[in-house]
């Protein structure tokens, strides 16, 4: 296995990792450990996307604004 397989490799298990936290925290929202977990989780992908993109190029074509609120901005499809 090479260095990007491997890197891609952990980027799935913190996805999974995070996704699994998600569904946990809807049952279970008042747990600080599982949300700080999250939040580790969170950097740590935020970081090995940033450093697999710098060597392999992007991952994704990402919108604009990815903020949590953009799919309501205008126009709306109807619109045009």
């Amino acid at each position: 296995m090479n260095e990007q397989e491997a890197m891609m490799r952990k980027m799935d298990a913190l996805h999974f990792a995070m996704l699994d936290l998600h569904l946990y925290l809807d049952s279970h929202p008042g747990d600080c450990g599982a949300s700080a977990q999250l939040d580790e989780y969170r950097k740590d992908m935020k970081q090995l996307t940033e450093k697999y993109e710098a060597v392999y190029g992007p991952l994704n074509q990402s919108p604009k604004d990815t903020s949590r609120w953009a799919w309501i901005a205008d126009p709306w499809p109807w619109d045009n």
